[in-house]
């Protein structure tokens, strides 16, 4: 069987899932409304609802399972509420303590540094709020463990909450320009 691999631009909104026919998700936007995938296609790991940027996709579990188990890092482009201090960065670059499912969790060390320029990214379909409520900033978080909302509460734990959270890297596959909702079938993910 020929599987079949593709690169994503998820727009904020949209779970990472296909549809499914439960009640509770009547009024959810799921990624098949946005490309014509084949059957048996599925998301290889997951940006939530309020998630943008890269997203890969196959039809090979196999595949899936290597790039999610395996440690590959993953790069996300964070605006956060404030100027954050060199202090902060160090704090995430050395690992800080998350919850998940009740527990205390010592993030792994990662890679966190300040961009020097806002990426130039669309506008969000809901609108972040601007300047007058005080500054923002933009940080490069490179992770290779990927708990439930993991970015965000890396970044609440050090005083700088998330405003925009957008993937931009798995492994060596990039975001690049591809527009927003946009789909690009892939050779190979690995």
């Amino acid at each position: 069987m020929n599987h079949r691999h593709f690169k994503l631009f998820k727009p904020y909104g949209y779970l990472s899932q296909f549809q499914t026919n439960a009640k509770h998700e009547i009024n959810k936007k799921f990624l098949g409304e946005l490309h014509d995938f084949p059957e048996g296609t599925m998301a290889i790991g997951r940006l939530d609802k309020d998630s943008e940027g890269l997203l890969l996709l196959t039809t090979n579990g196999k595949v899936s399972y290597e790039i999610t188990s395996s440690k590959t890092d993953k790069e996300y482009y964070v605006q956060v509420d404030g100027e954050i201090t060199p202090e902060a960065i160090n704090q995430l670059q050395n690992g800080v303590e998350i919850s998940h499912q009740s527990e205390t969790y010592l993030t792994k060390p990662c890679k966190a540094f300040q961009l020097e320029s806002s990426p130039d990214f669309p506008e969000r379909a809901k609108k972040i709020r601007d300047e007058r409520h005080g500054k923002t900033t933009w940080i490069s978080l490179t992770i290779n463990e990927g708990r439930f909302r993991q970015v965000r509460k890396m970044t609440a734990v050090v005083g700088f909450p998330t405003l925009r959270l957008v993937r931009v890297r798995v492994g060596k596959i990039k975001l690049l320009n591809l527009d927003m909702g946009s789909v690009q079938e892939l050779d190979q993910i690995l």
